[in-house]
């Protein structure tokens, strides 16, 4: 095993009952299950950050909107009025 490095990290409660969870089920340690989150993390690299489809499926649900008629009366505020909020 190469030599390991200690880092403190802060985690919400729920992440530590999944983590708990996931590692009991896996019967490694937490800290590999960490290990392998991080090494996953840094293989798919930004492109898991940036999902093509998921914008164009926003496209098409602005498009959507954009396409609506407007509602029967008009609004009844002004853009200065939620400003002044």
């Amino acid at each position: 095993m190469p030599t390991m490095l200690r880092k403190q990290i802060y985690i919400a409660p729920r992440q530590e009952r999944l983590l708990k969870t996931k590692a009991s089920e896996l019967h490694i340690s937490e800290s590999e299950l960490i290990r392998d989150g991080i090494d996953k993390a840094l293989q798919t690299g930004a492109s898991a950050a940036h999902d093509p489809k998921g914008w164009d499926d926003e496209k098409k649900f602005i498009v959507s909107l954009m396409k609506k008629r407007a509602v029967k009366g008009g609004r009844k505020w002004t853009r200065e009025e939620l400003y002044d909020r």
